[in-house]
């Protein structure tokens, strides 16, 4: 049967898969439509196999949220290189599986792929789609899905690269957003220092007290230089220790004092944090890629 172009368009049109691709699968299957996309979808998983072991430490944040602001998730979606994160089909693909978090109520990254993208389509079946197609290995990291019970949750974007939700306990959405991209900027490790985790407390303490007991002073002057270096540490790594960045002259604390407000939680996710990237020379897999195709 002859291929015709009004085929292979029809065809590129329903997979977004590239002209030659498309006539190929056409050849393949005798002109067959239904059946070119099978065999792409098929031929497409096996692409994704052989590019599932290269590291994605790039990619983007995005962020889906209820017109009341009372139901927000942060999702990370991860791919190879800067370019193919902001092109419009990983933008796509991440903020669709966002909604479907926020919309859906689902609980981890492994229920999240077996979900249906589209009709008889998994997510993960839909990822595998798009390495065949773009050509870089992406995967769905992680994902936090806020529910406010009582407030809101605002949310701030940094580009792609840091996203941040906060819960706080009135309905001031402007508050909530602004001490998002304050903790964007400032990093907190805690709300408070009842927060904490016991065990970088006790380290803390430890490195500290070892400092004052260098000094050679009495045990209670010891006890007193531990405790002034505590405080200020918890000063810099708690939400409510800092210093607003829209107004260093007040504490978050202070703040939330000022808009009657307390801060139930926060998330904040930094793009690729704990993935160990390879190092590469980037002209020499140009090269090998050219000789591959």
């Amino acid at each position: 049967m002859a291929i015709t172009a009004q085929m292979v368009k029809e065809l590129r049109e329903r997979t977004g898969a590239g002209m030659m691709e498309c006539k190929k699968a056409l050849t393949e299957t005798g002109g067959d439509i239904e059946a070119a996309i099978e065999h792409m979808r098929k031929t497409g998983l096996a692409k994704a196999e052989k590019k599932a072991g290269r590291v994605a430490a790039e990619g983007a944040l995005v962020v889906s949220s209820s017109d009341d602001a009372k139901q927000v998730t942060i999702l990370e979606a991860n791919c190879e290189t800067d370019f193919v994160a902001m092109g419009d089909d990983f933008t796509a693909f991440a903020n669709r599986l966002a909604d479907m978090v926020r919309t859906q109520g689902i609980a981890d990254v492994d229920a999240l792929n077996a979900a249906e993208f589209d009709a008889g389509v998994s997510v993960d079946e839909k990822r595998r789609e798009l390495i065949a197609k773009i050509g870089e290995n992406m995967n769905v990291r992680r994902f936090e899905a806020l529910n406010a019970s009582g407030g809101v949750i605002g949310s701030y974007l940094h580009g792609q690269k840091i996203g941040v939700l906060v819960e706080i306990s009135n309905d001031d959405l402007e508050l909530a957003r602004d001490l998002a991209m304050h903790i964007a900027a400032s990093n907190p490790i805690a709300v408070d220092g009842a927060s904490l985790p016991q065990d970088f407390i006790d380290k803390e303490n430890d490195i500290h007290r070892a400092k004052a007991e260098q000094s050679g002073k009495p045990a209670n002057i010891i006890e007193k230089m531990v405790e002034g270096a505590m405080k200020k540490l918890f000063s810099e790594v708690t939400l409510l220790g800092q210093k607003f960045v829209k107004n260093p002259d007040q504490s978050i604390e202070q703040l939330l004092k000022e808009k009657g407000a307390t801060v139930v939680r926060f998330v904040r996710f930094e793009l690729g944090e704990g993935i160990e990237k390879e190092s590469s020379d980037f002209v020499a897999e140009v090269m090998a890629q050219a000789k591959g195709n």
